[in-house]
């Protein structure tokens, strides 16, 4: 018995050296990259993990630099991101909810095809995406918002497999009582899918807000810097500058946690919701 104590008690530290030191991995690049905003640095990338000298005036120069303005590149995110998310999930919602409650001739097939699709990585289709964008002239904001906005159908599996938790028998009351499948949604798949269209929201608004891969090759032919999105524009600032390219370095990186900010609060205060929709879509498929 005592051993098998024992046992348990050097597994059981094990384990935490194990979570403490992946913490400190994990954690390590952000308070350099925290410290690095706030560091005097005028020749270049920072070469020290704390700063000689500490300073906001990285902070002050991002949002008074008239060649990369970013103030325009957060409010065009923040608009693609929001509508993205409220488009985004209400699509994803419904194809999953039509999906998992009603049942029709071609509904196996195209789960099946939806599945195949999800497989082949998104870059694949960005070259033939930017030419039809092109032949409809929306190499925009509004066009890549249309691309955001066109893959959500396709992510309904996830959310498929919660609404198959729900049982049906909820419906069939509700039916018995009068109520239209419209309502049935409204009023009782929505309101019980709340930990699911939390996570669906943050997902979608997460996508837009980082990307630049896309981004950059939809926008780069404007040539206006004002219609950038904030991603793009920060890597901009430091691969296309004229002359010393780490010259803003240290301006990219309070931009980078500029941007990180929104999505860190919105984690803090989601995370609940964010890991009962994960783990709750993941029950039954």
């Amino acid at each position: 018995m005592k051993s098998y104590t024992n046992q348990r008690r050097l597994s059981l530290i094990f384990r935490y050296i194990l979570l403490i030191l992946l913490a400190v991995i994990w954690i390590l690049p952000i308070i350099w990259i925290i410290l690095a905003s706030f560091s005097y640095n005028n020749t270049g990338f920072a070469s020290t993990f704390w700063p000689e000298k500490f300073t906001v005036q990285n902070y002050v120069g991002i949002f008074t630099n008239p060649q990369y303005p970013i103030g325009n590149w957060i409010i065009n995110t923040l608009i693609v991101s929001t509508l993205s998310m409220i488009i985004s999930t209400f699509l994803t919602i419904s194809v999953a909810y039509v999906l998992s409650r009603f049942r029709f001739a071609f509904r196996k097939p195209f789960m099946q095809i939806a599945l195949v699709l999800g497989m082949f990585p998104g870059f694949m289709s960005m070259i033939a995406l930017y030419y039809i964008l092109k032949g409809l002239n929306m190499l925009n904001l509004g066009g890549l918002l249309l691309v955001y906005v066109g893959g959500a159908g396709l992510t309904f599996y996830v959310a498929k497999g919660f609404f198959d938790t729900i049982p049906r028998s909820i419906d069939e009351a509700a039916e018995i009582d009068g109520a239209t499948r419209w309502q049935i949604f409204t009023h009782i798949g929505l309101p019980l899918s709340k930990p699911m269209i939390v996570y669906t929201a943050l997902t979608a608004f997460i996508a837009p807000w980082t990307d630049f891969i896309f981004s950059g090759i939809i926008l780069s032919t404007s040539g206006n810097a004002k219609n950038y999105t904030i991603a793009y524009g920060l890597y901009n600032m430091v691969h296309n500058t004229k002359g010393n390219a780490t010259q803003y370095f240290a301006q990219f990186v309070a931009g980078c946690v500029v941007i990180a900010i929104p999505i860190t609060i919105l984690f803090i205060f989601m995370q609940k919701f964010y890991v009962k929709g994960i783990t709750a879509g993941a029950d039954k498929g």
